[in-house]
Order: structure tokens, then C-alpha cells, then sequence
């Protein structure tokens, strides 16, 4: 007999990473491609002599790093197994079954998938034509059942970005029993226009007891295989959270390199002017070769092609550049380094553009 598991499961897809293939460049999962910094390694490698003992449940000491950093109390952050394990917690949370959350679409592929994992109803609300998420449609799609919106900002994998006074508004015509968590994994990279307001979500969410900002250590850090993220929300959300948190998921090497990391702050960030620099660069030669690229504020570029992106990316794949394909829809490249964005850049520019329909 077939062992009995929940029968809705059949409906959730699984998760998709980034592909990867031996020899070839990838591209594929917006991670970095400098490790941490060699202060790091050095405490990674101290921490793993005491892996016999279990990690702080409690990550006292990460916790203590992170308020020095924010400016913010202990009691509000919460730490998880990356952020996008504070997602799913945060639907725990909020929804019973039927319940609703609200999110753009595109964005991050793990949204649809732990909403259906708790028994609550996604609602995807369709990017606008230039690629971001249509506040105004999100705010119609608010119902009775409503418990969680999401919003990515910078949007993966469309890199759009919302003002701070566009999330203002938003925020200020969300019921304020409605819990709205701003996504910010990709904040290092934001580099606003002169005269414009950094869409700072720690800032945007004082005084907003409604109103969750994740981030994560996986990116600009340089920490993605090691897992660890936090959240910055009112302390009776952080209690809540405590309460479906999986115990001990943050591992005691997370938090270690993390608090490492936090000391090494300046000069981890810095290098993020590298990726953005490349970010121009790359995007300046897409579009002088005739593509359609939005701006990004993330480590990656988002290209709209449509039903030709499944093509492309496995034309990439042949070319030696693993790039990750959203089939239908569009095609996103990770910055990474110089000479991996020239080779990239130089499939783009001759064989990619018959493939994109470019001529």
C-alpha cells in the first residue's frame, strides 16, 4: 500500500534551483561570485571545531550583531534558515486554510509554492507592462480572506524597484490588520537616482506594526550555501514567528560566519559597486544589440522574451553560460564576473540574438 499523504500536494510544484553543468559558466541563482572574505573563513573554520554541540536555538549573539547594526531592539528580529525559510514561516502565521496571499507575478518563484504548502490561496497579481508590481491591482485584490502580501523589492527576477514613496502610499492603503512583508534580498545592490529617496524598507516600516523587512546574508554577503536571513518586524510578529520556527535550523556555522560578516560589513558591501558597475555594462551591450532590458536594482538583469526564452537559455547552455529560464516568460542573467559576463555578453551579441528574434 501507497503510504497516505496530503492529496493537495499533488498540485504544489517543487522548487527549482538553478542548473548548473560541469565546465560551464553559471549564471543561473543571483549568487555572488566572491566568497567571504578570509576573517570569515577563518571564523567558519574556528566555529565547525564545536559542531558536536548544538547551535543557539536562540542566536543571542547573531541577534545582539544585528540591533547593533540596524538600530533595532533584539525583540524585533528574527532569524531563519535564509529568508525565504521566514517566508514560509510568515504564512504559517498568517493563514488558515483558504486564506489569501497577495503577491506580484513574475516574482520570487518560492511565493506560489509555500502558500500552497500552508493550505492558503495565492493571488498573483500581474506585473505592469514595464515589468513591476501594479500597487494599485494588489490593493484591488485585497479581500476578506487577505492575510499576507509580499512584495519584492528590487523584484526578482524582474529587478524593478518601488520607490519609497510609491511603498508609502501602498503601505498607508493596506488595512493595518494585514501583515505586508517587504522582500528586500536584493537591497546592497539599490542605487537610487540622484535626488531620489533609498526605499529603505527598515525605514519605511517604523511606526507600521503591519509591516515585516526581510533580508538575507545570501547575496551581497556572499553566503548562500550556508543559509541564514532575517526579519525586522513588531516584536508580537517575531513571538510568533518563534512559535513555527523550526528548532535549530540556523546552524552554528550560520551564525557565526553571519556575525563575521556583519563585522567585515564595509568592505563585504563594497564590492557590490563592482556588480553594479558590471550590471551597467552588461545591460549597455544587451541593449545597443537590440534587446529589451529593464532597469535593474538587483545582481541581474531580466530579459522579456517571451516564448523564445526556453530557446534561449538552452542555446546559452550550448555556449558554455547556464542562465535561468522562466519558460513563457522571460530569461534572467546573474551578474557575475568580468570575463563570465564577456562570455555571455559575446553569445548575446551573435548567435543569442537570432534566438531572441532580434534582426
Amino acid at each position: 500500500m501507497t503510504p497516505r499523504t496530503r492529496p493537495d500536494l499533488e498540485s504544489v510544484p517543487a522548487y527549482v534551483p538553478g542548473r548548473s553543468f560541469p565546465g560551464a559558466v553559471k549564471l543561473a541563482s543571483n549568487e555572488t561570485t566572491l566568497g567571504p572574505l578570509p576573517s570569515v573563513r577563518e571564523a567558519i573554520a574556528e566555529a565547525a571545531a564545536g559542531l558536536n554541540r548544538y547551535p543557539d536555538n536562540g542566536a543571542t549573539e547573531l541577534l545582539a550583531a544585528l540591533s547593533a547594526r540596524l538600530g533595532v531592539p533584539t525583540d524585533r528580529i528574527a532569524v531563519g534558515c535564509g529568508s525565504v525559510s521566514l517566508c514560509q514561516e510568515l504564512v504559517q502565521v498568517t493563514c488558515n486554510a483558504g486564506d489569501e496571499v497577495i503577491f506580484a507575478w513574475r516574482s520570487f518563484e518560492a511565493y506560489p509554492i509555500i502558500t500552497a504548502v500552508a493550505g492558503a490561496t495565492a493571488v498573483k497579481v500581474p506585473n505592469t507592462p514595464d515589468h513591476g508590481h501594479d500597487l494599485k491591482a494588489m490593493l484591488a485584490a485585497i479581500t476578506d480572506r487577505t492575510r499576507l502580501i509580499f512584495v519584492c523589492n528590487p523584484n526578482n527576477p524582474t529587478g524593478s524597484l518601488l520607490s519609497r514613496a510609491e511603498l508609502e502610499e501602498f503601505l498607508d492603503a493596506v488595512p493595518e490588520h494585514i501583515v505586508v512583508a517587504l522582500d528586500e534580498a536584493y537591497f546592497e545592490y539599490v542605487r537610487p537616482a540622484p535626488g531620489e529617496d533609498l526605499p529603505d524598507g527598515l525605514e519605511i516600516a517604523e511606526g507600521r506594526s503591519n509591516v515585516v523587512v526581510l533580508r538575507t546574508f545570501s547575496k551581497a554577503y556572499g553566503l548562500a550555501g550556508i543559509r541564514v536571513g532575517y526579519a525586522v518586524a513588531d516584536p508580537s510578529l517575531v513571538t510568533a514567528l518563534s512559535k513555527v520556527h523550526t528548532p535549530f535550523s540556523v546552524n552554528s556555522l550560520a551564525q557565526t560566519a553571519a556575525i563575521a560578516s556583519l563585522a567585515a560589513a564595509p568592505e563585504l558591501l563594497a564590492r557590490t559597486d563592482g556588480i553594479v558597475a558590471e550590471r551597467e555594462r552588461v545591460h549597455a551591450a544587451l541593449t545597443a544589440a537590440g534587446y529589451e532590458v529593464p532597469e535593474s536594482n538587483a545582481n541581474f538583469l531580466w530579459l522579456p522574451l517571451g516564448e523564445r526564452s526556453a530557446a534561449f537559455a538552452d542555446a546559452a547552455a550550448e555556449a558554455g553560460v547556464v542562465l535561468r529560464n522562466f519558460t513563457g516568460e522571460g530569461t534572467r542573467v546573474t551578474i557575475g564576473d568580468p570575463h563570465e559576463n564577456d562570455l555571455f555578453l559575446d553569445f548575446a551579441t551573435k548567435q543569442g540574438r537570432e534566438v531572441a528574434g532580434i534582426v
